[in-house]
């Protein structure tokens, strides 16, 4: 699949099969993390790959926080299950202390949205499927899969075969809306 192609056709999953993901897309998968650009390449990432079910289901019931989403109007997690369902949950970590800091702004989260978006990417360019999930119960994660105090977790990732096709991503605003040239 072209770079634009998988850019353009990419969609969030959140309802997987329960056919096995391969090793090898798996470990290509983490390899495309493991290209993405850096803060002065400080690659300040650490990914737990959590494949066994019982901490899958864990997983899922720290990623409902109640206050989260009732300010919201929702009663659950949209990808809530999705955690629970897809055969491997990937918790994306960073540490702070080996990333950027400018201006007191914080450069992990930066570097982990780059990395974020490759995975995603090489997810679907493999025919696999994700989502970004970023609620959940940080300190109880922490516990749970034993990182460290001061490592964050920034994200999980769902990573399995879709569960029917993906439907047509949701409309785009047009670039004559965020699009500036020369000046704002």
């Amino acid at each position: 699949m072209e770079t634009l192609e998988a850019i353009k056709t990419r969609r969030s999953i959140r309802k997987f099969s329960d056919q096995p993901v391969e090793p090898e897309k798996l470990q290509a998968v983490l390899e495309a993390v493991q290209q993405a650009p850096s803060w002065s390449n400080r690659q300040c990432w650490s990914l737990v790959v959590v494949q066994d079910q019982d901490l899958r289901n864990r997983i899922s019931e720290l990623s409902f926080v109640e206050s989260f989403f009732a300010t919201y109007g929702y009663k659950s997690n949209p990808a809530q299950k999705g955690l629970a369902q897809a055969p491997i949950v990937l918790v994306a970590c960073a540490d702070p202390q080996q990333s950027g800091d400018l201006r007191g702004e914080q450069y992990y989260m930066a570097d982990l949205g780059i990395a974020s978006q490759n995975l995603m990417l090489a997810a679907h360019d493999l025919g696999l499927g994700t989502v970004f999930v970023g609620v959940f119960d940080e300190e109880q994660l922490k516990g749970l899969l034993g990182i460290p105090a001061h490592i964050r977790i920034v994200g999980l990732f769902p990573l399995g075969y879709p569960a029917g096709e993906a439907k047509g991503g949701p409309p785009r605003k047009p670039l004559s809306e965020f699009v500036h040239y020369g000046t704002w």
